[in-house]
């Protein structure tokens, strides 16, 4: 089987709903699934968070960034981390486990690198779009992070299924803007039951040119991927100039220069992408 009748196999059975998660994926996914009960309360959300030492960790990281911590101290339990933070930022958490956790059992080196390669570029353009929609629109952060954290969700799960198809990352990816980002992604989304307004943002991250300054949230998330540092090693080779080239753009918000605002926010972006790195 070649490359792209790979992809085209994968995408046609994401599309039809038969996506493989591991086990522990299945069990952050249960905790999600808690977190996204309305009658859900404090006491119970920290115990889920406390039942999982890496999930404890990470909650006390990121309530600790500067993006969440104002006040500049410093918290060193996971109850106060959970007030801190509320249940939409958990809910951010559980999804970036479940993220990372697609690579868990990688074995190839190559694939594993690419992994953590994509997670350095996934936790750019979360802390990107979390600051992005607080200091630029009415966007909600926590929602903005979100969509960064799951916006390069289908070039996980690829990298998940690829130690079954030798050779499949190889040289330049044909077919995988076609086949995998668009399709598998759909199907990936799906599959985590994520909102639909995360769905819609990313689907114009695929297809949209972003509005300057940012409006929606498809806007926020197109401009953070512009800004990361740390490109996607699923990104193709023809795209790089590109984002070479918008990673240069200004523009006015406000008052402020776009390059003003971010240098101002520098600290916090990186506090918060050192965070969900962990």
């Amino acid at each position: 089987m070649d490359r792209l009748e790979t992809f085209r196999t994968i995408a046609a059975q994401a599309s039809r709903g038969e996506i493989k998660f591991s086990t522990n994926i299945n069990a952050t996914l249960r905790v999600k699934q808690l977190l996204n009960d309305p009658d859900a309360h404090l006491a119970n959300a920290t115990k889920l968070v406390l039942a999982d030492p890496l999930f404890s960790a990470r909650t006390v990281a990121i309530a600790n960034s500067a993006a969440y911590n104002r006040s500049g101290t410093k918290i060193n339990n996971v109850t106060t981390a959970v007030m801190r933070l509320g249940f939409g930022t958990l809910r951010s958490l559980a999804v970036s486990l479940i993220v990372r956790q697609m690579g868990d059992g990688l074995t190839t080196p190559a694939i594993r690198k690419k992994s953590a390669e994509l997670w350095e570029h996934t936790a750019c353009v979360a802390a990107l779009a979390q600051v992005i929609a607080r200091r630029m629109t009415k966007i909600d952060p926590d929602t903005a992070m979100f969509a960064g954290i799951v916006h390069e969700v289908g070039g996980f799960y690829l990298l998940s299924r690829a130690e079954e198809f030798p050779g499949l990352l190889d040289g330049e990816l044909e077919g995988w803007m076609e086949y995998g980002e668009k399709i598998i992604g759909r199907g990936v989304l799906k599959a985590l039951d994520m909102p639909e307004t995360i769905c819609e943002a990313i689907e114009y991250l695929w297809h949209g040119v972003g509005a300057q300054p940012p409006v929606t949230l498809g806007d926020i998330l197109i401009l953070a991927n512009d800004l990361a540092t740390t490109l996607s090693p699923l990104q193709p080779p023809s795209e790089v100039a590109i984002h070479d080239a918008n990673s240069r753009v200004d523009f006015m918000v406000g008052d402020e220069s776009l390059s003003s605002i971010m240098d101002d926010a520098t600290e916090q972006i990186e506090s918060l992408r050192e965070a969900l790195l962990g």
